[in-house]
């Protein structure tokens, strides 16, 4: 066994200086880690066992702390841009040496200030950097079920495949394309509606309601484009699924209830190709 940066782990204590202890792994006394003597507990001796965080300091040095970080490798979790610089970000994490977030783990600009999900991993020189890109560490055990309410982080939008979604921040979901409403965007907080738990555990959301709950608000979406386009939609039930949701936010079938609910209500009456008011 080694020991491993980023990660929170037990180390015994082999020696001790005048600027801290050296820590090591059991059996493994030739590897070892200076814990600081600010970070050293009152009274430790040669032989206690610590639970520390091992990362890198600012001279690229293995140091060990007894603070307790935001992120261990491999986890997610929101963090706060401190500052930002030539070569990316800089991540409040618990710290003193800031998380780096390099422009390449970057999925959109960021400032100071930003808060949004990251994960962290070990870069190729061995240094603890943090990502964007979190598809891959979001987790697939999610208590949600079918019609439950969710809250999350919109962190990538895809043509292809819809909107991903970190739900609680750390749980994988995805919107798929066809309920893609309105104005959705990366860095958006939403609340919306499982619409399926897949066998991975994976989420698939809607950030609509179901339809029967859905009728009586598209009814009155409808009304008010109506009234916006002077009393008449230059369009009926029977126009292409593009343009609906171009113009409504809404699927075809949707459109057609919202619209039948209104015939039903004696509000509007469809004369050739348009939807006009009473």
């Amino acid at each position: 066994m080694r020991i491993e940066v980023g990660k929170r782990q037990e180390l015994k204590v082999i020696k001790k200086v005048d600027f801290g202890v050296y820590l090591a792994l059991e059996g493994n006394p030739e590897e070892r880690v200076l814990l600081p003597a600010k970070q050293v507990p009152a009274g430790c001796q040669v032989g206690e066992r610590l639970e520390v965080f091992v990362y890198r300091d600012s001279k690229d040095r293995l140091i060990s702390t007894t603070a307790q970080p935001a992120l261990c490798v491999g986890e997610v979790g929101v963090l706060t841009v401190a500052q930002t610089g030539k070569v990316g970000a800089f991540l409040s994490w618990g710290l003193e040496k800031d998380l780096f977030l390099p422009f390449r783990e970057q999925t959109r600009p960021v400032k100071a200030g930003d808060s949004f999900p990251v994960a962290l991993y070990v870069d190729k020189s061995g240094r603890l950097c943090a990502t964007m890109k979190i598809y891959h560490y979001l987790r697939t055990d999610s208590p949600y079920k079918k019609d439950d309410r969710v809250h999350g982080y919109l962190y990538e939008i895809s043509r292809q495949f819809g909107a991903f979604v970190a739900v609680d921040d750390k749980y994988s979901a995805l919107i798929p394309p066809r309920e893609m409403y309105g104005t959705l965007k990366a860095g958006d907080r939403i609340e919306a509606r499982v619409t399926a738990v897949h066998e991975d555990g994976k989420l698939d959301l809607s950030v609509r309601d179901k339809a029967y709950l859905m009728i009586g608000k598209d009814a009155q979406k409808v009304l008010e484009a109506i009234e916006g386009a002077g009393g008449a939609l230059p369009f009926n039930d029977k126009a292409a699924p593009e343009l609906i949701r171009e113009k409504m936010q809404m699927s075809k079938n949707e459109f057609k209830r919202a619209v039948g609910h209104l015939l039903k209500e004696g509000k509007v009456e469809i004369t050739g190709n348009e939807i006009q008011k009473k």
